[in-house]
């Protein structure tokens, strides 16, 4: 167990918090605070404890100090959900002689959240330089940003390394709670659903999830590949052929097991990737020149089935091409199955994560996770640099 926050003593003390607050803009405008909210426990909770705050946090991808993907429309965010003014000072340097002096100025209390890191380009190169500039600002580090978990940067690992007291937030250890109770200790029988586009992102979690599972379904665009593993015709559909014998090699490792591996039975088809009215196959075969975009009526009742027994569900990737509306029916009813289960439900961040809020089913969820593509480290088995540089209780 790593150390929370619950294990420090802040009273006083400068607190480097790194948060995720990469949060969607349309025209300077914040389209989607969730991810600042999210943050909200962690940040009140060192306030009431008398900290000084030190915010730092990525926007996008800015090739050097671009002023469209600056954070001061989210200090101005941030202030209205807690009620005080937050400081913040734009320079592409990041940390430079004025931010020193606003630091050294600070009060118990007082909240001041830092330039996008990445107007620097030493941050995602870990630079030693730049995190040494970030350390040299506080006295303890707490990382609360999930969803860059899964990269050792200088916000989030190099200055970890320099600072003595190095803790989670209460959304990371949240994070770390449900996937690890899933994935070591899970209420069986425990389903995992994998969809997406590609077999090759998912080689690793099909490969650990099958140590772990009672159930596995796979579809989305990765059902193809299976198909012809199983010598199906799948026309045009989205197949990756130097994946086929690896999803030979899953399907008998699945059996030899004993673990039920489900896929389609039957697709929504279009002759060509647009939002048209669907022609349902009978089975699995898809005719000549066309292409699967979602799983049809009969996968959906299978799948259901499959679903109602579960009580440990983690869900990654959606089974269709959901941004079209006619090609979202599948991923609607597996997150409308998971919203009437009454199973441990975990969404894996990502597309499925933006599909389940978008039908407003987010509350139903036990856990939508803030991070794709940490989340689907954790899944593969794999540390995590910025979990893993954090103390142990």
């Amino acid at each position: 167990m790593k150390k929370t926050i619950r294990d420090m003593d802040v009273k006083g003390k400068k607190v480097f918090l790194r948060v995720d607050f990469n949060v969607p803009l349309h025209e300077g405008e914040i389209r989607d605070d969730r991810r600042i909210t999210a943050s909200l426990p962690t940040i009140n909770y060192l306030l009431e404890h008398g900290a000084k705050l030190i915010l730092a946090s990525h926007l996008g991808k800015p090739k050097g100090a671009d002023p469209a993907l600056s954070l001061e429309v989210v200090a101005k965010r941030l202030g209205e959900h807690l009620g005080q003014e937050v400081l913040f000072h734009s320079t592409p340097e990041v940390v430079d002689e004025k931010v020193k002096e606003m630091v050294e100025g600070m009060e118990e209390g007082d909240v001041l959240l830092l330039e996008n890191t990445r107007y620097d380009a030493g941050e995602t190169k870990n630079d030693p330089a730049l995190a040494e500039k970030f350390a040299s600002l506080a006295d303890l580090f707490v990382d609360d940003a999930f969803g860059t978990a899964h990269r050792a940067h200088a916000s989030n690992y190099g200055v970890a390394e320099l600072l003595e007291g190095r803790a989670s937030g209460l959304l990371i250890e949240k994070e770390l709670k449900y996937f690890y109770d899933a994935l070591d200790n899970p209420e069986r029988p425990f389903l995992a659903i994998l969809g997406g586009a590609k077999v090759s992102d998912k080689i690793k979690v099909i490969e650990n999830l099958l140590e772990k599972v009672d159930e596995i379904i796979v579809a989305g665009a990765m059902a193809y590949t299976f198909m012809k593993a199983l010598g199906h015709e799948v026309g045009t559909s989205l197949v990756e052929e130097d994946q086929v014998d690896f999803a030979k090699k899953m399907l008998d490792l699945a059996k030899e097991k004993n673990i039920g591996f489900h896929l389609p039975v039957d697709f929504a088809t279009a002759a060509e990737f647009k939002d048209v009215e669907p022609v349902y196959t009978e089975g699995r075969d898809i005719q000549k020149d066309w292409m699967g975009l979602d799983i049809g009526p009969k996968t959906i009742e299978l799948f259901r089935e499959v679903i109602k027994p579960a009580k440990t569900i983690v869900w990654n990737g959606p089974v269709g091409v959901f941004e079209m509306q006619n090609y979202a029916k599948g991923t609607k009813a597996i997150a409308e199955a998971l919203a009437e289960s009454d199973a441990i439900t975990i969404i894996g961040g990502g597309d499925s994560a933006a599909a389940v809020t978008e039908m407003g089913l987010d509350e139903k969820m036990s856990h939508i996770s803030t991070g794709g593509g940490a989340s689907l480290e954790l899944l593969e088995g794999k540390e995590l640099p910025g979990i893993a540089i954090l103390e142990e209780k």
